[in-house]
């Protein structure tokens, strides 16, 4: 799964196709022909209110997919950042537990194991504390 660059129609049809749900369900559910299910697993992108309907049928968050993209790209900043900063008193970050879904832990640790990125350019690029990765890395090795 790329969380950077999102095709959310790909991923619709890979999960439709996991689950055995044959077409025909989703036009009756969508009220709608073929023709125009084929060019929702084409879209890059989707309305919410269709997006949510998808997420009903397969019962699914897709929506969850954009939040993990969040969360690994642009970390929430702080109510009082622009106080901290103005003060000179910025503190490191604060992590939160339960921020990393699974989805995410195995994202991280396939770009470990594969090479594509290092433990140091995933710990500064993600801001994922060097504890939690080494803790995944132990704990998720087979």
């Amino acid at each position: 799964m790329n969380f950077k660059d999102i095709h959310i129609g790909n991923l619709i049809r890979q999960h439709i196709a996991k689950c055995n749900i044959e077409i025909s369900r989703a036009c009756d559910f969508f009220k709608c022909s073929e023709r125009e299910i084929e060019a929702m697993y084409k879209s890059k992108t989707l309305d919410t209110d269709i997006l949510l309907k998808w997420s009903k049928l397969l019962k699914y968050d897709f929506f969850r997919i954009y939040s993990q993209h969040l969360v690994l790209y642009s970390p929430p900043k702080s109510q009082n950042f622009n106080q901290r900063r103005n003060s000179g008193s910025l503190k490191p970050a604060e992590f939160r537990k339960s921020v990393y879904t699974k989805e995410i832990i195995d994202f991280i640790l396939h770009l470990v194991a594969s090479g594509e990125k290092s433990k140091t350019q995933i710990i500064e690029e993600y801001k994922i504390p060097k504890t939690t990765l080494y803790k995944w890395i132990k704990k998720h090795q087979r």
